[in-house]
């Protein structure tokens, strides 16, 4: 049976402070109890031997309940390599305007896009850069800025040509967006001028206006710096929108490797 669409687990952090306190798990509980949100513990895959089936299955199971989720029309939480999202259909536009409101952000800010493979970055952005640069930056921790092309839906970031995508270096990520069949609107999991979270108790307060929080655990080096921006929009050139997390490695491949050149603000 598929039980994991038909209850969630109350993950409870158990690390020392605050949050592994008694009291903290207290107060959790008695909010879960009326919270109609799924909170999805993602199992992390064996290292060493066979996969076990049931963890298989497990994951199986949330990507599905996450699909059916983002289908629907609803906003949900989900680990990346960087940071916590929140994520809906980047082509549905009462998506994009609810994920505004979840996060009170700022209408004119954009929302990057997320697809699963290189090639779905052709069918959404005009690319202007070779193949093998994208091969060399994703997946990982970078938002690539291209000229949007007429399929991505108008009313995403209607005030600019542009727009960000990303491939995270994630496989439920991946896979995600390979099962939507479409690319995904993606925003960090806080409040807006918040903090970037890089664990799901501690966006605790946007759960009940979410469908799906997927718990990956603890993100990677817990930076809370978020992906590097780059701007390749421009035939030869890069501009760095956000430093990130992966600013060195970045400007190393476009500068060394394919000999783009820095835009400055003169040109």
């Amino acid at each position: 049976m598929k039980l994991v669409c038909s209850i969630a687990a109350v993950l409870v952090n158990t690390s020392k402070g605050v949050h592994g306190s008694v009291a903290a798990r207290r107060i959790s509980a008695e909010m879960f109890k009326e919270l109609k949100t799924k909170v999805l513990r993602l199992l992390p895959p064996t290292s060493n031997g066979p996969t076990v089936h049931r963890d298989e299955t497990d994951g199986a199971e949330i990507l599905s309940c996450t699909v059916k989720a983002l289908k629907e029309g609803h906003i949900v939480a989900v680990p990346t390599d960087t940071i916590y999202g929140l994520a809906c259909l980047a082509q549905n536009s009462d998506a994009v305007r609810k994920t505004y409101d979840t996060k009170g952000r700022n209408g004119q800010k954009p929302l990057a896009i997320c697809v699963g493979e290189i090639q779905d970055i052709y069918k959404y952005c005009k690319v202007k850069v070779k193949k093998e640069l994208l091969g060399d930056l994703l997946p990982g921790p970078v938002t690539l800025v291209f000229e949007r092309s007429e399929e991505l839906n108008t009313d995403l970031n209607p005030f600019t040509s542009l727009v960000g995508v990303r491939i995270p270096d994630h496989p439920f990520m991946r896979q995600l967006c390979q099962m939507c069949g479409e690319p995904l609107a993606l925003t960090s999991a806080n409040i807006s001028s918040h903090t970037s979270t890089v664990e799901v108790h501690e966006f605790q307060e946007l759960w009940p206006k979410l469908a799906v929080v997927v718990d990956g655990g603890p993100i990677g080096d817990q930076s809370r710096l978020g992906s590097t921006v780059v701007d390749l929009s421009v035939i030869g050139k890069y501009s760095i929108i956000r430093p990130g997390c992966a600013l060195s490695s970045t400007v190393d491949v476009l500068e060394r490797k394919y000999g783009l050149s820095e835009l400055s603000g003169e040109e």
